[in-house]
């Protein structure tokens, strides 16, 4: 499944007149999906409410920007205030969803998305840590394995944790992923049957 269907998908799920950040990367490609209707109302944790989708350089405002100071639209009713403030709504639980982009969530929910250790990388964990234990519900982005083919759903992360027990939900590009308290469950599939994502994956699948 390509970047753009998932984000289909996930906006499809997200609850009507939801209050949800859209991590840096793949994220944000959700914000195209969002129906007019729907009443969801997008935060930005650079200090926006009502933020609409990223555009191209023809239709850029250069004072409105995400969080990845990439051009995005307002929507009517659009609200402006400072950072303190917006980390305040990601920390004082005000946000129903997130969903950001991880290099590992473990079987037990836990969130690695800002280091993987590698000597050259550059650390960059931003507000990944106050959204992940301020929202509501976490869900996750991301590609199921890594370019070398190692599996990012893992039975524990290796690499530096952003938070612990906060993800409920894996959308990936072969599967969708529910974390319960009972270990991980298999919503629905991509093109690849269970038993093959059993086969790949090191952790037990409901």
């Amino acid at each position: 499944m390509q970047t753009d269907e998932l984000a289909r998908l996930i906006a499809g799920d997200i609850p009507e007149g939801a209050y949800v950040n859209l991590g840096i990367g793949r994220p944000t490609a959700i914000a195209r999906y969002l129906k007019p209707d729907s009443g969801v109302i997008l935060h930005t944790e650079n200090g926006m409410l009502g933020m609409g989708e990223v555009v191209g350089a023809e239709e850029a405002d250069r004072d409105l920007t995400n969080a990845g100071k990439q051009p995005v639209t307002e929507l009517p009713g659009a609200a402006y205030f400072h950072h303190a403030d917006s980390f305040a709504m990601m920390r004082g639980g005000h946000l129903d969803v997130c969903v950001m982009g991880a290099f590992q969530v473990s079987a037990d929910g836990d969130l690695a998305n800002w280091h993987t250790g590698a000597p050259d990388a550059i650390p960059a964990v931003g507000g990944a840590m106050d959204l992940a234990v301020g929202a509501k519900e976490v869900w996750v982005m991301m590609t199921l394995f890594t370019k070398t083919g190692e599996p990012k759903l893992v039975p524990s992360c290796t690499y530096p944790l952003t938070g612990k027990a906060c993800v409920t939900r894996v959308y990936t590009d072969m599967a969708t992923f529910l974390i319960t308290p009972d270990g991980i469950r298999v919503r629905e599939t991509h093109d690849v049957s269970r038993d093959e994502l059993a086969d790949r994956l090191d952790v037990p699948l409901l």
